[in-house]
């Protein structure tokens, strides 16, 4: 995703303050990416146990409130919208670049700034300027739609990342079929995430360790232990 926001700003990482809306497994991996790209990062979060994960992984956690005003590249990651809004806009530095990597064009309120503008232009491809009443210049990525699938250069995921994602899909396809489920929204079965996990492993040619018995038993009694 990251690769995707300097291929088509032409601008590096490193050095600037990136922040991270959402701290689940896209936001922990596009931080994890902008700290090894030698980036401040902030991440903000509603969740108290991401926002602690994020602390004790090192990273600084803010309100977005407060982390607007910092900020040098924002990127969303919560799926859910109104994640960035008017009021962040104006705390933001004159510059900012905005991007969606997280769900639809909801995350940033992409239309109360296009009302707070008093000029807007595309100044490369993929990406708009956004001139505010009092000078101050934001960049929007790929419209507000997901910059790794959206913008002119974007190359979606790699195909070591999609294999696993449709693996999972077309397993979960044939659990409906053979399963019995009442209508409704269910969780992937944990054996369906675990059997695409070993075929992909195979397929690579990784082995790892399993369980013994004896180590099988004593994670599940509660008369072991100190």
């Amino acid at each position: 995703m990251l690769s995707n926001v300097a291929m088509t700003t032409n601008l590096t990482v490193a050095g600037k303050t990136v922040v991270v809306a959402g701290y689940g497994h896209c936001g922990r991996g596009v931080a994890r990416k902008a700290e090894g790209w030698d980036a401040h990062v902030v991440v903000t979060e509603v969740d108290s146990r991401k926002a602690l994960e994020a602390y004790m992984d090192g990273h600084e956690v803010l309100p977005m409130a407060e982390a607007a005003a910092e900020g040098d590249l924002f990127v969303t990651t919560t799926g859910n919208r109104d994640v960035i809004v008017g009021d962040h806009f104006d705390r933001m530095r004159d510059g900012a670049i905005l991007a969606n990597a997280g769900h639809f064009d909801v995350e940033v309120d992409v239309d109360e700034l296009g009302d707070r503008a008093v000029a807007r232009r595309e100044v490369r491809p993929g990406v708009e300027e956004f001139e505010l009443a009092d000078g101050r210049r934001l960049h929007l990525l790929a419209e507000g739609r997901l910059v790794n699938l959206a913008g002119p250069l974007s190359m979606g995921h790699p195909v070591e990342v999609m294999d696993q994602s449709f693996g999972v899909q077309a397993l979960c396809v044939r659990e409906l079929v053979e399963g019995a489920y009442e209508a409704g929204v269910h969780d992937v079965p944990d054996a369906v995430d675990r059997e695409v996990a070993r075929v992909k492993l195979d397929a690579e040619g990784v082995a790892h360790d399993s369980l013994t018995d004896v180590q099988e038993e004593y994670l599940g009694s509660w008369q072991h232990g100190t």
